[in-house]
């Protein structure tokens, strides 16, 4: 495959993509990675989808159940979508693997991935890491759920962004209710003990969504929701 091919069906790809309806799809080179937690393939696709900007609106004070509900509805979108991403890989020849959350698990009490969508979707340019150990994109904040696909198929990867753009911002660090952030600011040497209490976060988020539907569960968005780059995205008309 010569480059004109390559370009040609990464741009197949993106299309097929935000037709099935995702609002950001990247394309990254994951080969500084550890091959164990990549499976031996070089290229990562990140895909996100946004919150409706009412959602994200109505959790200013507490978690609703509307948030609650988006929350599981861009969760099975973005399994759907890596699935449709890395068949179409996979009908050309190449390996592919969706990262759905099936495919993925979890690991331990924190909750850490051996290989994070976040850390794909740095490698795509699509985002960095904020304050919040959340991804942040220019276009949309924080206020976006993300999954990825794995692959060797020859896609053209983007630059990546290899550390955080938030400067000096410290809101999500002082509207924390669990002042769970700590504030350091993100590169790729940083890990995410480094940025917040995973635990404290946690059980904020479960008070929270108790007090705003009923459940406790781990959702709160706080962080989201105060994100300079979300509400920038919010105001647009």
């Amino acid at each position: 495959m010569d480059m004109k091919e390559d370009i040609n069906l990464t741009k197949e790809l993106k299309n097929i993509l935000l037709k099935e309806g995702a609002d950001l799809v990247g394309v990254g080179n994951l080969s500084e990675l550890p091959k164990s937690v990549r499976y031996n393939l070089p290229i990562g696709i990140a895909v996100a989808i946004k919150y409706p900007k009412a959602v994200i609106q109505g959790i200013s004070e507490l978690p609703t159940q509307e948030y609650r509900n988006w929350y599981g509805l861009l969760n099975e979108q973005l399994d759907n979508l890596v699935t449709i991403g890395a068949t179409f890989l996979q009908k050309k020849g190449y390996q592919a693997i969706a990262k759905t959350r099936k495919q993925v698990g979890y690991y331990g009490e924190d909750c850490i991935t051996e290989l994070p969508h976040k850390t794909i979707a740095t490698r795509t340019g699509i985002g960095w890491i904020g304050k919040s150990a959340l991804l942040i994109t220019k276009q949309y904040g924080s206020m976006v759920r993300i999954s990825s696909i794995l692959t060797d198929a020859p896609l053209i990867p983007s630059k990546s962004i290899n550390q955080s753009l938030c400067g000096s911002c410290t809101i999500c660090q002082s509207a924390c209710p669990a002042k769970a952030i700590y504030g350091m600011l993100w590169n790729t040497s940083v890990k995410r003990e480094q940025l917040f209490d995973y635990q404290k976060c946690r059980k904020m988020a479960q008070l929270r969504s108790e007090k705003g539907f009923g459940k406790p569960e781990d959702l709160c968005g706080k962080c989201i929701e105060v994100c300079p780059y979300t509400k920038r995205y919010i105001k647009q008309k």
